[in-house]
């Protein structure tokens, strides 16, 4: 089979972000085959009801990679993932409106009190976004130390490994229970429908076709 007839894969990502975009995949008339209902199922690629298309279940930090270097040809990513990798090849046509939340910096409270984040010129910060950290602070002229985590961040600072973090932010739930605060608000964030440019311009029908479908989705949820 040719890359041009082949189905279209379409990458989703795996947690919150997954069960807010299942229904407007059922607007767009997509049915994932019933394994990938089950939380016990070990598969990640899946047939769906059209046969011009399949989906395959990632990491959400993984979906813009797979996207950008074509192995999947749409996806739906948040922004701060778009952010954090800047990939050129990727085309990001469609705020979905889902998965709403911020990037921010945290300090514990304690320290609060006596900081002020305009005079500071170093930080050293944990985060799963160091491009994004760098970025902000180096505008700021303030230089950034980041180490990089992929979790639990909150008990870095309690644990002497950094005094401030930078990370996603919804409820503030988390920071709250771990004694954070927040200080500074760098982005706010969104889950977007992304495309591969190469796809876009040899299959542009069919990518073009499941970008309208999307926004149409997308205005019927909003309403």
């Amino acid at each position: 089979m040719s890359p041009v007839d082949r189905p279209l894969v379409l990458a989703l990502p795996k947690g919150r972000i997954l069960d807010e975009v299942m229904p407007m995949l059922k607007s767009c008339g997509i049915e994932p085959e019933a394994e990938f209902a089950k939380d016990s199922s070990r598969k990640l690629r899946f047939a769906t009801n059209r046969p011009d298309l399949e989906i395959i279940r990632v990491r959400s930090f993984d979906v813009a990679t797979f996207v950008a270097f074509g192995a999947a040809d749409i996806g739906v990513a948040g922004s701060d993932v778009l952010m954090e990798f800047n990939y050129s090849e990727l085309y990001a046509p469609l705020d979905l409106g889902i998965g709403r939340c911020h990037i921010s910096v945290a300090e514990p409270q304690d320290l609060v009190e006596s900081d002020e984040p305009r005079s500071w010129s170093h930080v050293r910060v944990a985060t799963k976004y160091p491009e994004i950290t760098k970025r902000h602070f180096a505008a700021r002229g303030v230089q950034a130390e980041c180490i990089k985590l992929n979790g639990a961040l909150e008990l870095a600072p309690n644990l002497g490994l950094c005094e401030r973090i930078v990370d996603l932010v919804s409820s503030g739930a988390t920071l709250k229970a771990n004694g954070l605060v927040e200080v500074e608000r760098i982005a706010d964030v969104s889950s977007r429908l992304i495309v591969n440019r190469t796809a876009l311009k040899t299959r542009s029908d069919a990518v073009a076709g499941w970008i309208d479908r999307f926004a149409e989705a997308s205005r019927a949820s909003a309403a």
